[in-house]
């Protein structure tokens, strides 16, 4: 299996996650008709041109979930996410923007009740092209013990036709 167990977790540790993601008109307007947000700023111009940003605003939660989504391989490929703290937006995110993120080991400890995980904390920020932090949140998961990971099958190999 490919991906980080609990043992590559060493608090301290920081991850610069490898992709980016630029945010589309599309992705923004979809995300919010889809959860069902209903405030213009997220995807009417002429009413968002008139507010203190002038222009239409990413929906939070789509930030959110792709800052979150930037670091799953790095972080929780192979994990159950336990929740956020602490989420905070210190600045905004338009259409076309590009968002990156890093994340920080806080801590980690062995869970008490499921003997083949263990529990690890992080602090992820994501940020745009020129470096801005716009998004930050404490997140919490679940992650296998080296050993005790689920395994893929195996590829079994039909016999050749004849």
């Amino acid at each position: 299996m490919n991906g980080r167990t609990y043992e590559d977790f060493e608090p301290g540790s920081i991850i610069r996650h490898a992709l980016g993601r630029t945010i589309s008109q599309t992705d923004n307007t979809w995300f919010t008709l889809l959860t069902v947000n209903c405030n213009p700023i997220h995807f009417d111009a002429h009413y968002a041109a008139q507010t203190e940003f002038g222009r239409t605003l990413v929906n939070s939660t789509l930030t959110l979930a792709v800052v979150t989504g930037l670091s799953v391989t790095d972080i929780s490929q192979y994990a159950v996410n336990l929740g956020w703290d602490e989420v905070r937006i210190p600045a905004p995110v338009f259409e076309g923007d590009t968002i990156y993120a890093q994340s920080e080991v806080l801590s980690r400890r062995e869970s008490k009740s499921r003997p083949g995980m263990g529990l690890v904390e992080i602090r992820t920020s994501g940020y745009k092209q020129d470096g801005t932090e716009v998004m930050s949140f404490r997140r919490t998961i679940l992650i296998y013990k080296r050993g005790f990971e689920p395994k893929r099958p195996e590829i079994r190999h039909s016999a050749p036709r004849t």
